[in-house]
């Protein structure tokens, strides 16, 4: 028994000790931190760490996070809430269970849970960087080295079970693309495909066996390795960058990086502000040509491709090719033209109209659709420039590939020439479309300089006219005009309009009040546009373009649909957006064969984030009022935009309810529509929960046969039988993720619960969604299927 006693004497007399050199790194129980620019964190008993809220940069956004505190940059080494910052006046309490975080109004919205041996006492910063929940009996109840983000620490092990997520960005903490974990005693690194956390090859083994049972990083040596359970070390083949370091004079941590290596980095503990982090040491050597899956886009972003620079991968563009997102290096490119099949006349010259830029030494080495041999080079550029399906060639050998978007795992390879098809007369350093209609290139919808000047001379000319009938109209109508002058939007002609739809020729949609054509802007390099076109003008239909105008022309998030501009021409009213290739989600969801359940999962999260943006991050929060599939539109790329903002209610920012008549389509209709009482963005909630379930099954919510059932009620009755295998019978994708299908499922019923104050925010059903947040079993008071 002494022999037992004698280590928790120790271990109790070493807290005490910590306690007496520094009450700042002890936070008692029910003691309660706060989210804001006064908050004080929990400081180490040396100063080394810290733990708190740190602020985003020109923000008003907290992440709860451990950072080194003593140096310059006070890099962030664990954060509680990585895919989601909290609000300002959030708080974290130590409670008998644990860690809670909520946010200003006290909804809980995420907890660290402890080992119930006992209850919690109070939490310690640690000079390890260890933040522990201390228990009654002096143990720890929770730590953060047991539940690590992207980071470990000297003294620190990682478990099988556990694992590192790389962030999305290097400024961006949302889990990223990149996972270290074990599997059967062999650490492996793997992409990921993201937003999901489903596992693509790995791109690095450790060739270890079962025998494994942790990653250790000393703190003493700061040496990183492999233990067995026998104690015998297993050395990583780490690819060394400077070893001229002193362990004794230096902070270390290992990070998976936001670009999928894993690295050993240091910093002088004496800084005097003009160090940095330098790396030690990294996994694996070249991570450009490490991955090679055939699904995925590999360590770069589609249609992009990766070298490599002092053991750092670096993403590029093809010429002709500009980022999805200039803020992420990492997330693809995108052509800067129309391409595809059905963009041009099937009688013009494909020579005339596309040329072929070389790229020496860069492959996509997946994603031939065919391969021509023997082929001299002149013959594969002909056939290229001639297939509509093929966007690029690579030669060499006598052999021709021919290869179209999006292209993954793109890579230097020195034996390759790679053949990009651009369209001519495009500015290949043409960055892309922005979110704002002010190009760059004037060219793109504003056209000439001459069509400029016409334009100002225009709005020179609309102002005084606005003001000279000003007396005439009523107040609201004159703050309207106000609004739409200051969106930025194109004011088209009719006639513009017309010409670019060929007299209204093609139609691609149509709602109840307003049909939709597509068309070709040939002064903007052939951009493909819907155009919304009211059928008839009526006081109704006038508000609603009205409301579209003011919700969406201000708004820019990368999951609504983007409007480009407008026409109030006499009794004309039409809408330009930007031209969907892969039409409605109603549409993709009944396609044969079935969509993919990652494709379909991805598209849920998309619409989840674009409606967390309207409800909560625009200047004037938004219920749109009418979320359903076919109000989803899906990209060249299948990306998820909402559309059709005709119904949207705006709000005050000082709202959260309106008073309205009843919006919206059967069978996504919220119950309180029916009540006269005031609605709250909770109606689109309802709303999703019901499309939700839709994305799951592939099915319509109210069926077109009689004999069929509701799809809640139906999948309600799965849910309370336990049956979840039914609503994705005959999907094998979606049997393979059955834990994440389950979640989701009971997060739509959720969100489609009769009382409006039991659904989730969007936010945390996002959260939920993303599994960053545990979900409850549901409590469903009744069907809606007379809605």
């Amino acid at each position: 028994m002494a022999s037992i006693g004698l280590p928790k004497l120790v271990f109790s007399f070493f807290l005490f000790f910590l306690q007496l050199i520094s009450g700042l790194e002890k936070i008692d129980l029910n003691t309660t931190l706060l989210a804001d620019d006064n908050s004080s964190p929990c400081v180490s008993p040396f100063g080394d760490f810290a733990f708190g809220f740190r602020k985003l940069n020109n923000t008003n956004l907290f992440f709860l996070a451990i950072w080194f505190d003593k140096i310059p940059d006070k890099t962030i080494v664990w954060s509680a809430k990585i895919d989601d910052p909290v609000q300002q006046g959030s708080k974290l309490q130590i409670t008998a269970n644990g860690l809670v975080l909520a946010d200003p109004s006290g909804q809980q919205i995420w907890t660290s849970g402890i080992n119930q041996t006992s209850a919690a006492s109070y939490g310690a910063m640690l000079d390890t960087g260890n933040f522990v929940v201390v228990g009654t009996n002096s143990n720890y109840l929770w730590e953060s080295f047991k539940n690590p983000t992207d980071t470990i620490l000297p003294s620190q092990t990682l478990e099988p079970g556990t694992a590192l997520f790389s962030r999305l960005l290097e400024t961006n903490f949302s889990r990223g693309r990149f996972e270290l974990y074990f599997s059967d005693g062999d650490l492996r690194l793997s992409p990921l495909a993201w937003p999901t956390e489903f596992r693509y090859d790995p791109y690095f083994k450790s060739g270890t066996s079962a025998n494994v049972s942790q990653l250790v990083f000393n703190g003493s040596s700061s040496d990183i390795y492999l233990m067995q359970k026998n104690g015998m070390i297993v050395q990583l083949q780490w690819q060394s960058q400077n070893t001229a370091h002193s362990v004794s004079g230096n902070y270390y941590r290992a990070t998976l990086d936001y670009n999928g290596v894993f690295t050993q980095y240091a910093h002088p503990r004496d800084s005097n502000g003009e160090q940095s982090w330098s790396i030690v040491q990294y996994i694996p050597e070249n991570i450009c040509s490490a991955i090679s899956n055939d699904l995925g886009s590999g360590a770069c972003g589609y249609n992009s491709y990766c070298s490599m620079s002092n053991g750092r991968p670096t993403c590029r563009c093809p010429l002709g090719y500009s980022l999805m997102d200039q803020n992420n290096p990492f997330g693809g490119c995108k052509p800067n033209f129309p391409m595809g099949c059905g963009v041009d006349d099937a009688s013009e010259n494909m020579e005339e109209l596309y040329e072929l830029q070389e790229l020496k030494n860069v492959n996509w080495p997946q994603g031939d659709y065919e391969r021509l041999q023997p082929y001299s080079e002149e013959q594969c550029r002909t056939s290229c420039l001639q297939d509509c399906m093929c966007d690029v060639a690579i030669v060499g050998y006598s052999m021709c590939w021919k290869k179209r978007i999006p292209l993954g795992n793109g890579r230097f390879d020195m034996n390759s020439r790679a053949l990009i098809k651009v369209r001519k007369g495009v500015p290949l350093d043409y960055p892309g479309p922005a979110c704002n209609i002010k190009k760059k290139d004037k060219s793109i919808l504003l056209g000439s300089l001459s069509t400029s000047l016409a334009l100002n001379a225009f709005l020179l000319i609309i102002v005084p006219l606005i003001l000279l009938f000003k007396r005439k109209r009523k107040s609201n109508r004159a703050t309207e005009v106000s609004t739409l002058l200051e969106s930025n939007l194109h004011v088209f002609t009719y006639k513009e309009l017309e010409e670019a739809t060929n007299n209204f020729k093609e139609q691609v949609g149509k709602g109840s009040s307003a049909i939709v054509y597509k068309g070709i802007l040939n002064f903007a390099e052939n951009k493909a546009i819907a155009v919304k076109k009211l059928d008839k003008l009526s006081l109704e239909a006038d508000k609603e373009f009205r409301n579209e105008l003011k919700a969406i022309g201000k708004t820019c998030h990368k999951n609504l649909v983007r409007l480009l501009g407008f026409c109030e021409e006499g009794a004309h009213r039409l809408l330009v957006y930007e031209f969907m290739t892969n039409g409605t989600l109603a549409n993709f969801l009944l396609g044969i064969p079935k969509p993919g359940w990652n494709i379909r999962a991805k598209i849920a999260l998309e619409i989840a984030r674009g409606l967390v943006y309207l409800h909560e991050e625009c200047d004037v929060p938004i219920i749109h009022c009418d979320i359903k599939p076919e109000n989803i539109l899906l990209d060249e790329l299948f990306t998820a935009r909402i559309s059709d903002f005709g119904l949207v209610k705006l709000l005050l920012s000082n709202q959260s309810r309106t008073m309205t008549n009843i919006r919206g389509t059967r069978g996504y209709v919220a119950p309180e529509w029916f009540r006269n009482v005031a609605i709250t963005a909770k109606v689109d909630i309802y709303s999703f929960g019901v499309m939700l379930l839709e994305i799951i099954c592939c099915r319509k919510n109210v069926p077109k046969l009689e004999q069929e059932e509701i799809l809640i009620d139906w999948v309600y009755d799965c849910f309370v039988e336990g049956r979840i295998d039914d609503v994705v019978e005959f999907d094998k994708e979606a049997m393979a993720d059955k834990d994440r299908v389950s979640r989701w499922v009971t997060i739509a019923i959720w969100c489609i619960q009769e009382d409006p104050s039991k659904r989730p925010s969007m936010r945390m059903a996002l959260q939920m969604l993303e599994g960053l947040v545990e979900v409850p079993l549901p409590i469903f008071s009744s069907t809606y299927s007379d809605v």
